[in-house]
């Protein structure tokens, strides 16, 4: 992926503006309210939904400024829903650091989360005057949308009749939507046209499918070394991701899978190396792994076929496909 002459000075600015925004509530105040906060928020991470927000903003010709407010509010949200997740997951570590509900409690995680939403919305209110109203809507509905993908997946875990229809629906909701308002809000706070803010949301909105679908088939076929975590963890926990419910959906697949449902045996066990083995060898018969990185393309295309119809600068449009293109090459 291309490096964006201004990427490091968007990173710089973002970090500068979430530690001015942060430092408003120092560590130690309210009873250690804010404590859980800035520990999180020092754990880092890719920190591209920012980022989108503030290069679509400076594509469509407006200044990082008028995108940084934005830009503070899908990122503390991000980092709001990580805290509600981990505890939802029972999760030890985020970033190979403590949860906040094990260094804390769950209580102080919900609680700060609660804040970190809160915060969320105060930064946006920094939103140019005439583009709030837009962004304060798409920020909410999106909001609404990530809770409802949440959902989704939980609802899955107990259920044996998904389809990969209902699935993408999930990943749309709970990771695709989020990206794609990033870009859109970045654009409307630089004054663009709604046409173009939708153009911008597509082009998102595919590259956090792709982003998700690449995330599920690294789980299973990518090498440990490289994505840092134990690989084969959703096949030990018979998460139904885009792999196995195509693998799922055929005969075949279904009776290959069949043995191996309800088996969770932990990591690194022989039971566990049957289990990954097994099952990854069946999504290959099945050709899942086809179709995930089939699928990835497809979304990829789409991207670009947004990026072809705002009609960038060539050195801008190089910079947002190449974004497009690394989330389906990257290997963690």
């Amino acid at each position: 992926m291309s490096v964006h002459p201004s990427e490091a000075r968007w990173r710089d600015a973002l970090e500068a503006s979430l530690n001015a925004f942060l430092d408003a509530h120092p560590v130690g105040s309210a009873d250690a309210l804010y404590d859980p906060i800035h520990y999180l928020m020092s754990l880092g991470g890719k920190r591209i939904r920012p980022v989108l927000a503030l290069a679509a903003c400076e594509a469509e010709g407006g200044s990082m400024d008028h995108a940084m407010p934005a830009a503070m509010a899908v990122e503390l949200f991000h980092n709001f829903t990580l805290m509600h997740d981990d505890i939802m997951d029972e999760a030890p570590l985020r970033r190979g650091r403590p949860t906040v509900h094990m260094k804390w409690s769950e209580n102080a995680a919900i609680l700060s989360g609660d804040v970190m939403y809160t915060l969320a919305l105060m930064a946006l209110e920094g939103a140019p005057a005439e583009a709030l109203a837009d962004v304060l809507r798409m920020f909410n509905v999106t909001a609404r949308e990530v809770c409802e993908g949440q959902q989704s997946d939980m609802a899955f875990e107990t259920r044996d009749d998904v389809t990969v229809e209902e699935y993408v629906g999930m990943i749309r909701l709970k990771t695709s939507v989020l990206l794609a308002a990033s870009a859109a809000m970045g654009a409307r706070s630089a004054g663009a046209s709604q046409a173009r803010v939708e153009a911008w949301y597509r082009y998102g909105l595919n590259v956090g499918l792709a982003f998700q679908i690449q995330d599920d088939y690294l789980d299973t076929f990518g090498a440990s070394g490289a994505t840092g975590k134990q690989v084969g963890g959703d096949i030990l926990a018979d998460k139904k991701t885009l792999l196995w419910l195509t693998t799922q959906a055929s005969e075949e697949g279904r009776k290959a899978l069949e043995p191996w449902v309800g088996l969770t045996p932990a990591s690194g066990t022989d039971q566990g190396e049957a289990k990954v083995a097994a099952v990854r060898a069946a999504m290959v018969a099945a050709g899942a792994d086809q179709e995930a990185q089939r699928r990835m393309a497809d979304h990829v295309n789409e991207a670009m076929a947004a990026l072809d119809a705002l009609g960038l600068t060539p050195e801008t449009a190089e910079w947002f496909a190449g974004l497009a293109k690394h989330v389906i090459s990257r290997s963690h």
